[in-house]
């Protein structure tokens, strides 16, 4: 056994959308020995809103490093507890993940416009939450012209610009809040701004650019060079094309060295000065790594929203992919990302708003267990999971949510399930865009907050993909990625695969489809790409009248058994 004294650890953050959390783990095998959960303390739940305006959603940067301080300061205080003999100087490296594209605008010394007391309450100031939808008349202007233009840029991101995506919200942020725009030098991505920070390496031209963000999110790729060219931008609004020059020519994995722990936030956080900082990512690819990602390995990252996760040596460019970026997720490897805008958020939405009094005391549960005892196409119901707009395979947030099949008879599981049944069905129309193009999927691990919390709407994921889920071994996936990456910076494994292996792991949990269960999901999912390509689609033909009578005809067969 080793000694308390001589171990090493990892520290991994993990940027939500309403928290971080921290996490210590042993770099020999992954143990998780503290963690601590730090929510966001600005706005509702985190996020900056507008009630004149649904599709803004921004947040206070000033939470980040507040949390930062606490939660790891918190962890250290619980390893200690936890484990007699503890050393915070026995962790050797740190990483980050966060949402994205989440990004903040900055001064010349990487200071957000939002610290200042002239923008302290602009919310163009604060960080532009990932799933502000406020750009996407820019996303598709940004998509019209790369595509008429003929320029590559959208090739390795599923042909269409997302509202969700850097430039977008750059671009509107220019138009709509001009002052915000003029007096931000730069602007630096949350995955980069926390690294950077931390390590006193705020300046814009010293900030290390992770791949992830930029790569998905900012069009950047080899191929041309990096980033769009000035005249792609100058086409757009001239001021772009002179931000170009104020951002980044590189882009590095997350594998890289973003710096070492300053002085100062060594005394924040209790942790050693020096300590080496991976290089940034999103919350999802860091999960992915957690999980055990490798080619063949489909990884599900189920939470708020859900991201579909592999890496592959090579692929062709497959529309309505988030993005084809090389070392995104494993470096050497080209990093896959699908996803859903919506998944938890659908079923926290119904829970918030039309939860009927008798299940208010544990909503999800109880909710859960009534949907549960249904069969599937027992309620005759049929739902779209766009309530968020949809991510893949459509890139379109102008979609919203639709429920059909409802009658005076309809119960409040029964519309829990169907909402449930539309995200699996959303996910299946994603594993198929994957092996349209030849991607292979052999085996599904899903990780975050669903897979642990809710074993029913697992087994209808099983059970509408007709394939196994296995379930990730630790429940903090995200974190665990990010201090693979800790790790290896440290010099502990010489890469992630080595580390993964060492790290990483699944349950013994596994959730195996029901045979008669996937032959009526199949009917129904038939359905399902009825209206996912009528409402979807420009160029659907077919007609929608059959759609409610099937439905009643399925339904009815499966009550009578």
């Amino acid at each position: 056994m080793v000694e308390a004294g001589t171990k090493r650890y990892a520290l991994g953050l993990d940027y939500g959308t309403n928290s971080v959390r921290s996490l210590i783990v042993d770099v020999e095998d992954g143990r998780e020995v503290a963690t601590f959960v730090f929510p966001y303390p600005s706005g509702e739940e985190g996020i900056l809103l507008d009630p004149k305006d649904p599709n803004l959603a921004r947040q206070n940067p000033a939470d980040y490093l507040q949390g930062f301080e606490t939660a790891v300061r918190e962890a250290v205080a619980m390893a200690r507890r936890a484990e007699p003999g503890f050393d915070p100087a026995r962790i050797v490296g740190i990483g980050v993940d966060t949402t994205g594209s989440t990004p903040i605008p900055v001064d010349r010394d990487g200071v957000p416009l939002s610290f200042h007391e002239e923008f302290r309450n602009d919310l163009a100031a604060m960080a532009w939450l990932w799933k502000d939808h406020t750009s996407f008349a820019e996303a598709a202007e940004i998509t019209e012209l790369a595509e008429k233009g003929g320029y590559p840029y959208l090739a390795k991101c599923g042909g269409t610009y997302s509202s969700e995506w850097f430039w977008s919200k750059v671009l509107h942020c220019l138009r709509t809040a001009p002052k915000v725009f003029a007096s931000a030098y730069s602007w630096v991505e949350f995955a980069d701004f926390v690294p950077a920070w931390v390590t006193g390496n705020a300046k814009p031209e010293r900030v290390r650019r992770g791949v992830c963000a930029a790569g998905h999110k900012a069009m950047y790729h080899a191929d041309w060079g990096g980033l769009p060219s000035r005249e792609f931008l100058a086409k757009l609004a001239p001021e772009l094309a002179e931000l170009r020059d104020r951002l980044y020519d590189e882009a590095v994995p997350s594998d890289r060295l973003a710096g070492r722990l300053s002085a100062e936030w060594a005394a924040r956080t209790g942790l050693a000065e020096g300590t080496p900082v991976a290089v940034g990512a999103f919350d999802a690819h860091m999960g992915a790594v957690g999980s055990g990602v490798r080619p063949g390995v489909l990884v599900k990252i189920m939470g708020t929203s859900s991201c579909d996760m592999t890496v592959a040596e090579r692929a062709p460019d497959i529309p309505g992919l988030c993005g084809i970026v090389p070392g995104s997720i494993l470096p050497g490897m080209l990093g896959l990302e699908a996803g859903q805008s919506a998944m938890g958020d659908v079923y926290n939405w119904f829970v918030s708003e039309l939860c009927p009094p008798d299940y208010a005391a544990d909503p999800h549960r109880l909710l859960s267990e009534a949907a549960a005892k249904l069969k599937p196409g027992e309620s005759g119901l049929l739902a779209l999971d766009w309530n968020n707009g949809n991510r893949t395979i459509l890139v379109d947030p102008l979609l919203t949510g639709l429920l059909i099949g409802q009658t005076l008879h309809t119960s409040a599981p029964e519309v829990y399930r169907a909402l449930v049944e539309a995200t699996a069905f959303g996910s299946l129309r994603i594993i198929e865009r994957f092996e349209e193009y030849g991607v292979r999927i052999e085996s599904i691990v899903a990780g975050g907050g669903i897979p642990e919390k809710n074993p029913f709407a697992m087994q209808v994921f099983a059970d509408v993909c007709n394939r196994p889920f296995r379930l990730s071994r630790s429940s903090q996936t995200c974190a665990l990625g990010a201090a693979i990456f800790g790790a290896v910076v440290a010099g502990v494994y010489p890469n992630a695969e080595a580390a993964q292996a060492r790290m990483t792991g699944l349950k013994d949990t596994v959730y195996e489809p029901i045979p008669e269960n996937a032959a009526v999901y199949a009917e129904l999912y038939e359905l399902y790409r009825e209206l996912h390509d009528a409402f979807g689609t420009k160029s659907h033909a077919g007609g929608l009248y059959t759609v409610m009578k099937r439905l009643i005809a399925i339904r009815d067969r499966v009550r009578k058994g």
